[in-house]
């Protein structure tokens, strides 16, 4: 059975996480797939009444950001750097939510607290200060 860990192991985690992402680099989100085409022109390949051989395949990359769903083909000459771009955001993924498991835990165990090596604890609540009301502008 597994020790629990300390909130000092927890933080020491975070921030090997962090540096992990730090050295990510570029990243893209989606997934990549191989598509055929059928061009339907009379006499193509792809048409063929006995043996049809569709145009392709083609590298596809679809993927969602802000909730639009987008689709676009890869150059042949560039399906090694996009694909080196997703494995980057798939990695991206896997270390988030690592760290978010990991704070959830952290803040699980007590009050959140950050930690320093070079100076003491101290409460988070203490380290936010409500800023000051702003004055009600004359009319």
């Amino acid at each position: 059975m597994q020790t629990p860990l300390t909130v000092q192991q927890i933080d020491e985690k975070i921030l090997r996480l962090k540096q992990q992402l730090l050295a990510l680099g570029p990243l893209h989100p989606g997934s990549l797939s191989q598509q055929y085409q059928v061009c339907g022109k009379p006499g193509c390949k792809c048409c063929h009444p006995q043996k049809p051989r569709p145009h392709g395949p083609y590298t596809k990359l679809t993927y969602v950001h802000h909730g639009k769903f987008t689709c676009r083909f890869v150059r042949a000459g560039s399906v090694q750097d996009v694909t080196a771009l997703v494995a980057a955001f798939k990695t991206f993924r896997q270390l988030t939510g690592e760290w978010v498991a990991l704070s959830i835990h952290r803040a699980q165990l007590g009050p959140l607290q950050r930690t320093s090596r070079t100076s003491k604890r101290v409460p988070l609540a203490q380290e936010i200060q409500k800023s000051p009301r702003r004055p009600k502008k004359a009319r």
